[in-house]
């Protein structure tokens, strides 16, 4: 199961990462302008917070890269998962019927998320 963990581990680090450096930081990529200025912030505010945002998901690669054995990461990532999903549905629903849409981007990386959680953290993990 170590090399599940592993796997599952990789996966999530490298999504929280290229999701922060290739749609925010890099250059923003234009769904990612319509569902950010969903939120009504106006063009600078919008434009500010997709930085932020990518920033945000590449520190948070990080810490789940170094810290996902501890329960209240993998608790933070599902819940980040969750919400950025149901922000999702709220600002743009039609998106979660598009090619390669947060369902099937989201829904994975909660579960390998879950594996992590059940494995590292059960009664007879050897980990």
């Amino acid at each position: 199961m170590l090399v599940a963990v592993q796997i599952a581990r990789y996966i999530i680090t490298f999504s929280w990462l290229y999701h922060g450096l290739a749609p925010k930081l890099i250059q923003i990529a234009p769904l990612e302008q319509l569902m950010s200025a969903s939120a009504g912030l106006g063009e600078e505010l919008t434009y500010i917070f997709i930085k932020a945002a990518g920033v945000a998901e590449v520190i948070w690669a990080i810490v789940f890269f170094c810290f996902y054995k501890v329960k209240t990461v993998l608790v933070l990532n599902i819940v980040a998962l969750v919400g950025l999903l149901l922000a999702v549905a709220a600002l743009q629903p039609q998106l979660l019927v598009e090619a390669f849409n947060p369902v099937t981007t989201n829904i994975p990386l909660i579960a390998f998320t879950v594996i992590i959680l059940n494995v590292v953290h059960s009664k007879n993990s050897s980990l």
